[in-house]
């Protein structure tokens, strides 16, 4: 019996998606062989029971997603090493999936429920979470999942934490979800110590945060949506603006978003989306857009389910014709954090990928995110 090791790492070539059937080459002869397949970074492991090599009919046949294999063997004792690849397009995506490498996140604030779901989510990817963050008040130790982490508050000297940080883990990433008024703040802290970042908290000056960060060609990933489903809506409507000058002139347009009472700010998508129907010719401000922050109205209104209160978004456009007859509804309804939790994370593995490859480019948006590959 003889063993037939398949590593997805061998060659830097990636494992197949499923597991089929192999076309093995007449070095191995028609022996019986036992089957064995590893994987280093998060692929299922299984091991067949001794099998014959198929009929030469049966391995010509391929199946549904065709196949070809790029076939190095070399006897290694009694054992033989072979590698396939899966000729399918290879997109950048392909590359945020194992950008992690010895990339490690730290996550500011992690007391805070978006600071958690990332962190969540990061694990989830199999992503290296550092045992440190920033935080305000002072606050214990906090365990999510396999990792406790330390919080430093205010009382500490920044630089310190963030040199000690950077000195231990040298592959450092940060993600931001904080409050508004530390935006600025936070982003000159890390544009100091040259450590890339994605900031999903919103508010802040966005002028003075952008122009600082492209003045130091830091790398990060800024957005004010962090849900990439959402950003794809939000990028279409843009495309329509664009193309579409004065689609709809004439029309009016309403405008409501439902947001959790603790937020106090008109919602960054409402005001992108209202921008790109007033590229279609519609006349609307921002100062218009109706905010619904009472739990009662909510959910009568609104029909927020009643558990997710504390953590939801809606948001409703309506355009109506001149003479009445004519209307136009776009909802999205998003309840939970996890769809930006998701889309977080995927923003920092892309932009790990961004620096890893050496791009030129240093400073993205969310839809550049999606624009560079596949939405997991």
């Amino acid at each position: 019996v003889r063993t037939v090791s398949l590593r997805a790492s061998a060659l830097n070539i990636f494992a197949p998606h499923s597991t089929r059937s192999i076309e093995m080459s007449a070095i191995l002869a028609r022996a019986p062989c036992k089957i064995t397949q590893t994987s280093r970074r998060g692929y299922t492991t299984r091991t067949t029971a001794a099998v014959a090599p198929p009929p030469l009919a049966a391995r010509r046949s391929g199946s549904a997603l065709a196949q070809r294999s790029s076939f190095a063997a070399s006897k290694i004792g009694s054992s033989f090493v072979q590698t396939t690849r899966t000729h399918a397009p290879m997109r950048s995506s392909r590359m945020c999936v194992e950008a992690s490498g010895d990339w490690v996140l730290m996550v500011n604030d992690v007391a805070g429920k978006m600071g958690t779901a990332v962190v969540e989510a990061a694990q989830a990817k199999g992503i290296k979470i550092a045992p440190y963050c920033l935080t305000g008040p002072k606050r214990d130790p906090i365990t999510i999942g396999d990792v406790t982490v330390e919080l430093f508050d205010t009382s500490f000297d920044r630089d310190e934490v963030m040199q000690r940080i950077k000195k231990e883990f040298p592959k450092l990433m940060v993600i931001d979800y904080t409050v508004p008024q530390c935006v600025n703040l936070n982003a000159e802290l890390y544009i100091k110590h040259g450590i890339p970042f994605v900031m999903g908290t919103t508010g802040g000056d966005r002028d003075k945060l952008l122009a600082d960060v492209k003045d130091a060609g830091l790398f990060a990933v800024i957005a004010p949506q962090m849900g990439k489903q959402v950003v794809a809506f939000q990028a279409a409507m843009k495309i329509m603006g664009d193309r579409f000058p004065g689609a709809f002139k004439g029309y009016t347009l309403k405008v409501t978003e439902s947001h959790q009472s603790s937020k106090v700010d008109t919602s960054g998508t409402a005001k992108a989306i209202v921008a790109s129907f007033k590229d279609m010719g519609i006349e609307f401000e921002e100062s218009q857009i109706e905010l619904v922050r009472d739990p009662k109205e909510q959910v009568e209104r609104m029909h927020v389910p009643e558990e997710h209160l504390l953590g939801h978004a809606y948001h409703t456009y309506e355009l109506t014709s001149p003479d009445g007859l004519v209307s136009f509804k776009f909802e999205h309804n998003v309840c939970g954090r996890s769809i930006y939790a998701q889309g977080t994370v995927d923003a920092a593995l892309c932009l790990m990928s961004k620096i890893d490859s050496g791009s030129e480019q240093t400073l993205f948006n969310m839809i550049e995110v999606l624009e560079s590959g596949d939405m997991r």
